[in-house]
């Protein structure tokens, strides 16, 4: 890294530690077109759209890989470059199914904004591609390989962030294009079901998977309770979708759009992630009285237990038996309404709304389906499908009134709050954990290392007389290097949290898009509602006490527990 003076189009502009020319220029209020450069992946090169030209020499570049230069003076728009950048964009449209208007990603798509930015308005040449099926065999996302454009996002965000590596590049020149591991469907790899290659790709390629019309259909159906269930990380993104900066809490008025589409009760996932720290936390004392099975590993986080399952059984033992906050919730829900739907003559149909698409593999699962193999959560959407239901809604979401979530099941805690960040979960259970419940407590949680960006943390808490030492990781791939640790003997751990998503369940990929500032604003509009709830502690939810009381202590282990196997 270096710091110097570079000339962007006749712009002085002073850069420091600017890792490439492309930043530079934005420094500069140049914005460089390009497809596969993501400032949270490593640089990649291949399109070429980000040319740049350097004066004096007619030398050109492209800007991604290029590397500052004190008193380099570069031009961004020349008529060479821009013949060059329009033939780009015509090749790739030419090999691109172009249904724009039917497309997921419409006016979300970064070849589309590019056509229209260069004003692409006729190609030339015919599409000879063999065009290949659509893939809709996975629970969380489509691909539709018609559409890629070869960026490479995908690959690199599965091998570099995730570490699945479960797509590749296959073929050579004209025939190179990307595959799954074996050239199977999706759902017959090692896919976790994240979604973060949707999140990255630039085009329609791959995209959530969209459940739209069922959702839809139980809205609309007299003979359908329908009850929905919002979580934590949502109500901190979905305001983005309508100018409103990231962190807002928007829950409120959430609610009050979703009863105007027909939801019949709405709850909030945070009474879910309440039982879950509850349960958690007494198995996780139970463990380390015993010593059995250490260190417990967290298990709110279905794409992480998955990685497990395919790729390293050897920890199955060491995952918490306590099921998700989406599934605890949603089973103790059925159960009570199961008198009640009986009564009514109607069913209750359960709705998530989640900003994982991990969430949608989740619910499918077998293990989470009553004794009549009806699934305890029916659907899955993301914060994007309900985006996209508000605005076929005809919803003004910024006028709307606020709403709170329905009783008994709209109340939480402030721990529960906080799962939807990377270290939430474990601050959760610490605090459910320790004997001292006063203020000083918590504020020494909130500076001891449990929050944070590191990739791997590792934090030492005294709990009930002894060191407890927690180790915290965001990104599977950051999780699969703790693994190692864990397992060489290299590092001695009783708590380990892992999600999947890096900065947690803020930045997952229902989420509307964002780079990594943006989902650091998110989190920290989950600590400034935590700030301010009537009560920080799960332990201390009267509901659940209620509910405890009332019979569900004697349930718990069916209801609210499970055993992953190999």
């Amino acid at each position: 890294m270096s710091k110097g003076v570079m000339y962007v189009d006749n712009i002085r502009v002073e850069y420091d530690n600017e890792p490439n020319v492309l930043e530079v220029c934005r420094k500069a209020g140049v914005e460089i077109p390009n497809f596969c450069f993501h400032s949270d992946l490593s640089v990649y090169g291949a399109c070429r759209m980000c040319m740049v030209e350097e004066e004096g020499t007619g030398k050109i570049d492209a800007a991604c890989t290029m590397p500052p230069k004190n008193e380099l003076h570069i031009r961004t728009n020349t008529a060479r470059l821009l013949k060059y950048r329009r033939m780009i964009i015509e090749l790739l449209l030419s090999a691109h199914c172009r249904d724009c208007t039917t497309c997921e990603k419409n006016r979300a798509c970064r070849l589309q904004e590019m056509a229209v930015r260069f004003g692409i308005h006729h190609v030339r040449f015919d599409d000879t591609r063999e065009h290949v099926k659509m893939d809709f065999s996975s629970p969380a996302v489509t691909m539709d390989l018609n559409k890629c454009i070869l960026c490479g996002d995908c690959v690199r965000v599965c091998h570099e962030v995730q570490g699945v590596s479960n797509l590749r590049f296959a073929g050579r020149g004209p025939s190179l294009h990307i595959a799954t591991a074996d050239n199977k469907p999706l759902s017959e790899t090692h896919c976790v079901s994240c979604g973060q290659c949707s999140a990255v790709c630039t085009t329609g390629a791959i995209t959530i998977k969209n459940d739209i019309g069922p959702a839809w259909k139980a809205l609309q159906d007299p003979q359908k309770r329908v009850v929905i269930q919002i979580a934590p990380a949502v109500r901190v993104a979905i305001g983005e979708a309508y100018g409103l900066p990231a962190g807002e809490n928007v829950l409120d008025k959430l609610v009050t759009a979703l009863k105007i589409m027909g939801a019949d009760e709405v709850y909030d996932t945070i009474f879910g992630a309440d039982l879950t720290v509850r349960e958690e936390s007494a198995e996780f004392l139970r463990r380390l009285e015993t010593g059995e099975n250490l260190p417990l590993m967290t298990s709110c986080c279905p794409a992480w237990v998955k990685y497990v399952e395919n790729e390293r059984p050897e920890f199955l033992k060491n995952l918490s038996t306590a099921r998700s906050p989406m599934q605890m919730f949603a089973s103790v829900l059925k159960e009570n309404y199961r008198k009640k739907d009986a009564e009514d003559g109607r069913t209750t149909f359960h709705i998530a709304i989640m900003p994982c698409t991990a969430k949608k593999m989740e619910a499918r699962r077998e293990e989470f389906r009553d004794a009549y193999g009806v699934p305890y959560v029916d659907l899955v959407l993301t914060t994007q499908e309900v985006v996209q239901m508000m605005k076929e809604s005809g919803i003004r979401f910024q006028m709307l009134e606020k709403e709170s979530p329905d009783l008994p099941y709209g109340m939480g805690s402030g721990a529960a709050e906080i799962f939807g960040t990377s270290g939430g979960v474990a601050e959760a259970v610490v605090r459910c954990c320790l004997p001292d419940k006063s203020k000083n407590v918590l504020r020494m949680l909130e500076h001891s290392g449990l929050r944070g960006t590191e990739a791997v943390r590792f934090v030492t808490i005294p709990v009930n007389g002894r060191d407890v030492r927690v180790a915290l990781a965001h990104g599977l791939a950051n999780a699969a290097k703790l693994l190692d640790q864990i397992e060489n003997g290299e590092v001695e751990v009783d708590l380990v949290e892992v999600m999947s998503c890096r900065t947690g369940c803020v930045g997952g990929a229902g989420q509307p898009y964002a780079l990594m500032a943006k989902k650091l604003q998110r989190a920290q509009g989950l600590y400034e509602i935590d700030r301010s709830a009537m009560f920080k502690r799960s332990e201390r939810n009267p509901v659940i006490d209620a509910m405890y009381a009332n019979g569900l202590a004697d349930r718990a282990h069916e209801l609210l527990h499970i055993e992953y196997k190999d």
